[in-house]
């Protein structure tokens, strides 16, 4: 069922990053990300400006209207006065109209800047996931890696492509509107700037409330969305096990609780605007009725009064809108600090040095460097070459996932160059772990490994890898042909190599039957195909790839009897010259091993060929006695 509850917060940061703990450093560190943007930003804040002080001015302009021109036009009918009130107009459009370009400029350039923005975060956030050691993923569940790349970069994107500008423009209309209402009558803003304390109340009591509960809800989005995610992948396992129905209660769980946030956070969030409404109307209704007093005692201009009125609804509007947009803000932050969070994740660790190239051996045995691939390489250290042979050896290595549980207890054995190496043992003995080590997927805090006598913390990663292939229980497929997820063992093999390779793991019979052979496009991590087949490829795979170095974990689990038998000698042939590391449960995949390494708690317990083990009469003795039982 569902995964165990990771040590992180839904979202993929720590538990308790709800808020944006720095909002001055995630700023900041967005504004990193625009920086080569800075002169197109520039010339966004000067849209903005001019949009807003547009705005201002043609507001500013109806006192004129009224007191020049329509307040006499009434008294008296003049072709002068007719003309100026047409030039007036005509500004006034002028105005509005250089407002509208400007809008439109500043809305047009920051969808660019923030596609760029989110561009590079994305690619780094991506490149960083790529360079997490294994260590991560085994804390964090899939759907909290995918809810970065979904819920916070698109609550990022809409804080760049629009709160961003909506804050700026509010906040230059409030400053530009209350200079000017100061200009037209001081009386009437200390009786807009009492409301305005009052409406900011409101704003800090109810937008409050709002912020927190959009907080949990995008929480509880990631939690939903990675347990969808989950029992999607799982659907085979839920209608197995006739697990329908605990399914849905849990998804229930979730869900409600995702309701509920997100009902207290949209209920709070629509009050904000009707309370902020009907208190801007009342600011509207007493302004009037104060500024007609005003004007009847001839202390301000009727004009004066109705571009005052018209002020402070401007006033009010852009107030409620920038409370609006800094909750919409704090969320933003709060994803990408997120985002920033796992960014700054220590990647895997590699202090190697030692490269892997391709060499030629001369006659005398020493090696030459080359640039083209001869199937031949050596370990580079410096200028001395190491030839790469595949003799990989444990000198009593002691390893656990967590640091007060060891799953390996003083581990030694050694492998040859050539030979085949098995583990047996119960679940959990710690076959697996072993060759996880070899990968260096893992850093063993006790003991040391060395292949072809260089220990591997000296050896680059990369470089380590690509002197190992490995077939693993679980097939994974990537979408894309046959061909090419054959290919994806070595990349630059031939059409002709990858086939050979296909032949090699007895997969190009079952290839050919396809309706597009090579050429079938694989989705769905190749669903299409059966468990087997899937197999095959992956052995085909590790075929291709040609290391001296190859690791069987489980690799025939999947595959019946029959198809094991005939791809016997296709291992064999694959296996032959080089490494071998199996894991299996079939006594037919270790029996031929040069060395069984049987297992329990971390520990050998006993080691040999089939013959010296079955003489030994030990657990190895007991386990291939059930393997004859069963067969």
């Amino acid at each position: 069922m569902a995964k165990a509850k990771p040590i992180t917060g839904p979202m993929g940061g720590p538990k308790g990053m709800g808020k944006p703990t720095n909002v001055t450093a995630t700023l900041k560190r967005v504004a990193e990300y625009m920086k080569e943007d800075k002169w197109v930003f520039l010339l966004v804040f000067i849209a903005i400006v001019t949009s807003a002080l547009s705005n201002v001015i043609g507001i500013s302009y109806l006192q004129t209207i009224i007191d020049n021109y329509l307040t006499p036009l009434m008294e008296e009918q003049s072709s002068e006065l007719m003309q100026g009130f047409v030039m007036v107009i005509g500004t006034v459009a002028i105005v509005y109209l250089v407002g509208a370009i400007s809008t439109y400029i500043f809305n047009r350039l920051m969808v660019g800047i923030s596609t760029r923005t989110l561009y590079k975060i994305r690619v780094d956030l991506f490149q960083k996931l790529e360079k997490l050691p294994l260590k991560y993923y085994d804390t964090h569940t899939h759907g909290d890696s995918m809810s970065l790349f979904t819920n916070d970069i698109d609550t990022l994107r809409q804080v760049l492509s629009n709160s961003i500008t909506g804050v700026i423009n509010s906040l230059i209309t409030v400053v530009g509107v209350f200079v000017m209402m100061l200009y037209f009558s001081w009386q009437l803003t200390i009786l807009v700037v009492l409301m305005l304390l009052l409406m900011l109340y409101a704003v800090k009591e109810i937008g409050g409330r709002s912020a927190n509960f959009f907080v949990k809800q995008q929480q509880e989005i990631g939690d939903v969305n990675g347990y969808i995610e989950e029992m999607i992948e799982g659907q085979k396992v839920i209608k197995v096990f006739s697990r329908q129905e605990k399914v849905h209660e849990e998804f229930d769980v979730l869900n409600e609780a995702l309701r509920k946030s997100a009902t207290k956070a949209n209920t709070f969030a629509n009050i904000l605007m009707p309370v902020m409404g009907n208190l801007s109307y009342i600011l509207y209704s007493v302004t009037a009725m104060v500024g007609g007093l005003l004007a009847i005692q001839e202390i301000l201009t009727l004009g004066t009064v109705v571009a005052f009125l018209q002020f402070t609804r401007t006033f009010s509007q852009p107030i409620t809108q920038v409370s609006q947009q800094i909750n919409a803000v704090l969320t933003g932050l709060a994803g990408a600090e997120r985002v920033f969070t796992v960014i700054d994740e220590k990647p895997e660790f590699d202090e190697g040095t030692i490269e892997m190239v391709p060499v030629t051996i001369n006659d005398d045995g020493s090696l030459t460097e080359v640039t083209e691939r001869t199937g031949e390489f050596a370990w580079k250290d410096r200028d001395v070459l190491t030839h790469v042979r595949g003799s990989v050896v444990f000198d009593d290595v002691v390893f656990g996932y967590e640091e007060d549980k060891t799953v390996l207890n003083g581990i030694s054995l050694y492998a040859k160059p050539g030979q085949k190496i098995a583990f047996v043992g119960s679940t959990g003995a710690g076959k697996t772990t072993i060759t996880n080590l070899i990968n260096r997927f893992y850093d063993v805090p006790g003991g040391k490994i060395t292949v072809d006598g260089i220990e591997i913390n000296r050896i680059k990663k990369p470089d380590l890898r690509r002197s190992l292939s490995m077939v693993l229980q679980d097939t994974h497929l990537f979408t894309g042909t046959v061909m090419e997820n054959i290919r994806y063992g070595r990349l630059d093999a031939t059409d002709d190599e990858v086939i050979e390779a296909a032949k090699l793991a007895n997969a190009d019979t079952f290839i050919k039957h396809l309706k597009d052979g090579y050429q079938t496009e694989l989705k769905s991590d190749g669903n299409s195909l059966s468990q087997g087949q899937r197999q095959l490829l992956a052995i085909a795979r590790a075929a291709v790839a040609k290391t001296p170095v190859l690791i069987l974990d489980e690799a025939t689990s999947s595959i019946d009897t029959r198809t094991e038998a005939l791809i016997q000698k296709g291992m064999d042939r694959l296996m032959e010259g080089k490494t071998s590391f199996i894991i299996a449960h079939r006594l037919s995949t270790v029996r031929s091993s040069d060395a069984i390494m049987v297992l329990e708690q971390g520990e050998i317990i006993e080691r040999g060929n089939h013959e010296q083990l079955i003489e030994q009469k030990g657990k190895y003795y007991q386990l291939s006695a059930g393997l004859f039982e069963l067969t």
